[in-house]
């Protein structure tokens, strides 16, 4: 009972992050939302008992990709201009 409230609460927590990432202006702080999704995503598959699939999140999903993404805002704008 326990684990699977704290499956839901990572469920809710990963849908309030995303909604955030969708938010935000700042592309950088865009990106560290969408670590942190990442970083969540792999405690949930911990907690799914795959834990192989947790650790390919964790390193691919929240390390590696978080890391290409910061290299490529630090190239480009930060902020993200909205055409209206």
């Amino acid at each position: 009972m326990v684990l699977m409230l704290l499956q839901i609460f990572l469920i809710i927590l990963v849908l309030v992050a995303a909604v955030f990432a969708i938010s935000y202006k700042d592309l950088m702080n865009t990106v560290i939302v969408t670590g942190i999704i990442s970083l969540l995503s792999s405690l949930l598959f911990y907690f799914l008992q795959a834990p192989d699939v947790a650790l390919t999140e964790a390193a691919i999903g929240g390390g590696l990709t978080t890391f290409i993404f910061v290299l490529t805002i630090r190239k480009t704008e930060r902020v993200e201009k909205w055409k209206k």
